[in-house]
């Protein structure tokens, strides 16, 4: 989006007036977040009409571009996601507030009394495309946590975030809180998510949502300290005791209940054992749900139809599609080889009836999330009862996993004593 806006004195006054705002959102009682979560819910589901005209605007606008599913399948905006994103409101507004909480303390021995306690990070990055939900995600968090936000959200669903945007400011207005809490810098072009990227001493933290490339501009570009998300190379091993039914089942769910997702699973690792067994019954129902299947001779094999050959490329890429990666694997080891090499540490799975093999997993594998004979779609802030979710964070430093309200926060100590000196 051409702009003739100078994005970087832009982002330095916004960031300035989130600053302010995040030190009244910092010290609000819990009754004042609660009510301007529910306001916000209440004036989403008034406004309905005017945010579902605004995505149709940005959906045609994708669909004229050339989009890809994937992008155009995160803009969208339908009745029930919009129920969604009230839901999470609501959850959010039952929540127990993060901030204040004591975390640890401890009397020392000279009599002083320790606490650690959650404090908000203050102002809040977040780079992010298409996704309009996160709009709403990412203010209701940081209303939650006491924080502020600067959202960039780019061109895909730009309608549909300038009504989300003025909806949650209206809000917040009405609720006598500060607008600048909750900002957008999209008119500020794509400048302004370099501006943010740059805004040492004015962001805390940066947080990118979004496919590959996005993410790894933010982590290689940003000068702010940044919490990495998303990037779901998310595999689910079939072990020589996966039952046939379950298996299906739980592999259908994870790749075609909604493939654009980064919780989707990418790749299959059959044990060579389970293949003509289980291994075939899997790969043939994939087939059937129409699923691409990019494997070797022995995949050919057991499906008896055409198969694209697979490269290194199709282990290492998310297809965020109707297409999955398969390798038949000669072991556990084998298989735990694989993962370690080319997982991104967001989500991946074992479907076993053994015990050992269950336990091995588990404690092998390294990523945010790791599942036993489930879904790996169940990698969701609302699923796992955060309401919504700021992202998944697939780095191991100060949040991992879903990151709801208390990834937001940060800690003080604070140190009471009775006028105290060190010997």
């Amino acid at each position: 989006m051409a702009t003739d806006v100078d994005a970087t004195a832009l982002v330095t006054e916004r960031a300035d007036q989130a600053r302010k705002a995040s030190h009244v959102m910092a010290s609000l009682p819990r009754v004042a977040k609660d009510e301007a979560l529910r306001a916000i819910a209440t004036a989403i589901d008034a406004a309905r009409a005017e945010i579902l005209d605004a995505n149709a605007a940005d959906m045609k606008a994708g669909q004229d571009n050339g989009t890809s599913k994937a992008l155009l399948d995160r803009t969208k905006l339908d009745d029930s996601r919009i129920d969604g994103l009230m839901k999470a409101l609501e959850e959010l507004a039952n929540q127990s507030d993060p901030v204040g909480e004591v975390i640890g303390g401890r009397l020392l021995p000279n009599g002083m009394r320790l606490r650690q306690v959650r404090v908000p990070l203050g102002v809040v990055g977040v780079i992010y495309e298409a996704r309009p939900n996160v709009t709403v995600d990412i203010a209701g968090i940081a209303i939650r946590s006491g924080n502020a936000v600067l959202l960039r959200g780019g061109s895909a669903a730009a309608h549909t975030n300038k009504v989300l945007v003025r909806l949650i400011q209206e809000v917040l207005e009405k609720q006598g809180l500060p607008v600048a809490a909750v900002q957008s810098v999209d008119d500020g072009g794509r400048p302004a998510a370099t501006a943010m990227m740059e805004a040492v001493g004015k962001i805390d933290i940066l947080i990118p949502r979004g496919g590959r490339n996005l993410i790894q501009s933010v982590v290689n570009n940003a000068k702010v300290p940044v919490i990495q998300t998303g990037e779901g190379n998310v595999h689910i091993f079939l072990d020589a005791s996966a039952p046939a039914e379950q298996a299906t089942e739980i592999v259908l769910n994870a790749k075609t209940q909604r493939p654009s997702v980064c919780n989707a699973v990418e790749t299959l690792l059959i044990h060579t054992d389970t293949l003509d067994t289980t291994g075939k019954t899997v790969l043939s129902a994939l087939s059937a749900a129409g699923v691409t299947l990019h494997g070797d001779e022995q995949v050919a094999r057991a499906v008896a139809e055409e198969v694209i050959p697979v490269t290194e490329e199709d282990f290492t890429d998310e297809y965020l599609d109707l297409d999955i990666a398969v390798k038949i694997v000669d072991s556990l080891d084998e298989a735990l080889e694989h993962i370690e090499r080319y997982s991104t540490g967001h989500t991946d799975a074992i479907i076993t009836e053994s015990v050992s093999s269950q336990q091995a997993f588990l404690e092998k594998v390294n990523s945010a999330v790791v599942v036993v004979n489930a879904s790996t779609r169940f990698t969701d802030g609302g699923e796992f009862g955060l309401g919504a979710e700021v992202g998944i964070s697939t780095q191991k430093m100060h949040a991992r996993g879903p990151m709801g309200a208390a990834a937001l926060t940060s800690w003080k100590w604070i140190i009471e004593g009775d006028y105290n000196i060190r010997n």
